[in-house]
């Protein structure tokens, strides 16, 4: 596999228009091609890389915690601001 946000070199013709799309940044129709080739019966290689490009193309659940967090505190903060006034 390719280490970072390189593109890996891709084991069939489907995947290589799957990386394509994402690196075009059309995530969500990248997301669905790598699906419909797991859905089919992959070969290893391109199972592992379909994989691959989910996790890459998903959104990290850190970054939910951080979105939470930082609403809490905005809502705190009026909350504390409207109670002074």
């Amino acid at each position: 596999m390719a280490k970072g946000g390189q593109t890996p070199n891709p084991a069939s013709p489907r995947m290589q228009a799957a990386w394509k799309l994402k690196d075009s940044g059309d995530v969500l129709s990248a997301r669905r091609e790598a699906e419909r080739i797991l859905a089919d019966s992959p070969t290893p290689e391109d199972k592992a890389q379909a994989e691959e490009l989910l996790r890459r193309a998903s959104t990290s659940p850190a970054l939910y915690g951080f979105a939470i967090l930082a609403a809490v505190l905005l809502v705190l903060l009026v909350v504390l601001a409207a109670t002074r006034y």
